[in-house]
Formats: structure tokens, sequence, C-alpha cells
């Protein structure tokens, strides 16, 4: 069977840009298929009914919602009404909210979901903030979340959704992912060198101390004088995680223990460290 699955991505998080990218890495895969409805920046009623409206059109066998800030009105109320169409929902934010009666009814309900700690806010003061400060940003935080292994860890509890999926489970029956990625579970198993593994954890946790940082720039900082530096400091500690995350990587690279997990057509995932080996 091919499983559908349904994405909706209302705003941006990092996690967001490449949730089903993460599935289906050369677009190759026969038993699996993707549907990404997005409400662009915007996580407005109108913006997030849009997008909801085609996910329920498509029908996938499950959904996952992606936004910052999951707590939020326009979120709660998408994974809400796709859950009430009888469409299974899994939940990938960050961590970044002052409504902590939110996160524990989201932890407490029937949702699957995948909060990511690193993915951190940004630093959306208009001063500081342009677009090419913006994709500057987020493709370091990209590199953040891909080299210390939260995008793999994200990947694989996604693929055990379908897998469920593809032995006829379905609804209620489905065992949805009930995640916080941190920096022990994003790193483990992700590297053979342990200077490596070091390297990822410090850009991980660097990563993560953005978002405090970004919050209090943005929110609790009210003099331009004062919050310009105070954000732009804060891109320059993501801009530093994601340096962290290269030395990572050369150095699994100069051992030749970087680790691979293609799928294969099947959805099937296999390995290899070597990098002239082929994967089993």
């Amino acid at each position: 069977m091919v499983v559908k699955v349904g994405v909706a991505k209302l705003g941006n998080i990092a996690a967001g840009v490449m949730a089903e990218l993460l599935l289906d890495e050369r677009a190759d895969r026969e038993d699996m298929m993707t549907f990404m409805a997005t409400s662009g920046t915007k996580l407005q009623k109108e913006d997030v009914d849009r997008v909801v409206s085609n996910l329920k059109a498509w029908q996938p066998d499950f959904a996952i919602v992606v936004s910052p800030n999951g707590v939020l009105e326009g979120p709660v109320g998408a994974r809400d009404e796709l859950a009430a169409a009888g469409i299974p929902v899994v939940v990938i934010t960050d961590d970044v909210t002052t409504k902590k009666e939110g996160w524990e009814a989201l932890k407490a309900s029937g949702y699957g979901y995948i909060i990511v700690k690193a993915d951190a806010m940004i630093g959306a003061r208009r001063e500081f903030l342009d677009p090419v400060e913006m994709a500057d940003y987020n493709g370091n935080l990209i590199k953040v979340l891909a080299t210390t292994g939260a995008f793999r860890k994200l990947q694989l509890e996604l693929d055990k959704v379908i897998d469920q999926v593809k032995e006829g489970k379905k609804g209620a029956e489905l065992v949805l992912p009930k995640l916080v990625i941190n920096s022990d579970n994003a790193t483990k198993g992700e590297f053979t060198n342990p200077y490596a593994h070091a390297k990822a954890r410090a850009a991980y946790e660097m990563a993560q101390s953005v978002a405090n940082i970004n919050v209090k720039g943005c929110f609790m900082t009210k003099a331009w004088e004062d919050y310009i530096p105070i954000v732009a400091s804060a891109h320059e500690v993501m801009r530093q995680a994601a340096a962290l995350c290269d030395e990572a990587r050369e150095i699994e690279k100069g051992c030749d223990g970087v680790i691979r997990m293609p799928h294969k057509k099947t959805g099937e995932i296999v390995s290899k460290t070597a990098l002239i080996s082929k994967p089993e």
C-alpha cells in the first residue's frame, strides 16, 4: 500500500522546512507519498483554515501539523479540526511559550508530538531582521538540527507511524510519537568519535539557548538601542553552533565514521559508516 502523509505548515520553524523531505530524501520511495499545504508566514485563522481544508480534502492516513509555539490558537485549531475529521495528528513544534498549561494539555492529549528544543525562534526585530538575515539564520539552524541528530530522530519517529499504517493500523490504533528532542537523545547514536559527539552536544545546547535570548530581545526589551544587540547576539550564538557542527562532522569524516541511513524504495532504512561501502 501507499501511505498518504499530509503536512500542514503553519508559519515557520526549521523543522518545518525539512519535515516531508526527511521522509523521502531521494524522491524514490514507493510506499508513501506526501502532500503539503502551508499558510506561509501567517498564523491567522483564515490562513490556517485554508491549509486544513486542503488537507481534509486529500484525506491522508495521518497528518503532521508543524508550527512555532504549538499551543497558539491557530495550531491548536488546526489539529483539533483534523482530528475531528478522523485524521490522526502528529504535532511538531519548538519549545517557546509562556503557556505552560498548554504544553501539559498537549502532552496529556491523544495527539502525537515532537518538540524540538533547539528549533529556536528567530530575532524578529525590524531594525535587525531582513530577508537575508532570516535565510542565513535558518541555514545555520538547519545545519545544527541535521548534524546533531535532531532531524534523524524526527524522521525515525515519523517512519514508525508510516510503518504502522503499512501494517494495517488506522486511527486510534496508531501509536503516535511523544518525544521532546534534547541534547541527550538528539546526539545519541549519531557519532563514532567522542570529541565529535561532545561538539555536537555543545552545539545543540547553544542553539537551545538562542530561544531565551530572542524572547528577551523580542518581547521583554522595549528600547531599540537595547534589543538590537540582544537579537544580534542570539544570531551570533547560532552561527557559532553551526560552526561547531561543521567541526564535529569533519572529525567524523576524518575517521571515516559518518553514519548514513538512507531509505530504500520500499521505505526500509539501511545504514553504513565507511564511505566506500554499500548500505545494508
